[in-house]
């Protein structure tokens, strides 16, 4: 398969990913956690790295490409281990430090826009038993293997 066709398959796999999260956030009304927020930024990375590498040449951008789908990858590995309470997760996803320096009144005012919290450590089962976090990681790192492959083609 041509280095231009790989570039755009793993692309492509970021933007469906970027595209389900937002639609289960957007129209299904799943919030994101702070991690789930993490995982999206490195697919923003394979997508430009992708944009780069179907117009420019070069070794770099699939390079780029790869380690976008890998850190995506590894928030997820990080995620789930917090799902699965096997470590702690952060601060911020827990709801610990939110609420810092507010007071009752505070609270209590209708008016003052406070964001619910969403915990990082509450799985959020979506298909065959694998949280959204496990399918990103999974499929994350199929996309870096696609960028590798892209990486190694000669056109």
């Amino acid at each position: 398969m041509s280095r231009k066709m790989l570039i755009l398959l793993a692309a492509g796999g970021s933007v469906a990913l970027l595209a389900g999260a937002l639609a289960f956030q957007y129209i299904g009304g799943m919030l994101p956690c702070v991690l789930c927020i993490w995982q999206r930024w490195p697919h923003g990375l394979a997508v430009l790295a992708g944009a780069a590498g179907l117009m420019l040449p070069g070794r770099l951008w699939p390079l780029l490409g790869a380690l976008g789908a890998a850190g995506s990858a590894a928030v997820a590995g990080f995620h789930s281990g917090v799902e699965l309470s096997w470590w702690e997760g952060l601060e911020a996803c827990s709801g610990g430090s939110s609420l810092t320096g507010l007071s009752g009144t505070d609270l209590l005012n209708p008016g003052l826009n406070i964001a619910p919290v969403v915990r990082c450590d509450v799985p959020t089962e979506l298909f065959l038993s694998l949280t959204m976090a496990n399918w990103n990681g999974l499929l994350s790192l199929a996309l870096a293997g696609l960028w590798l492959a892209a990486l190694r083609a000669r056109t």
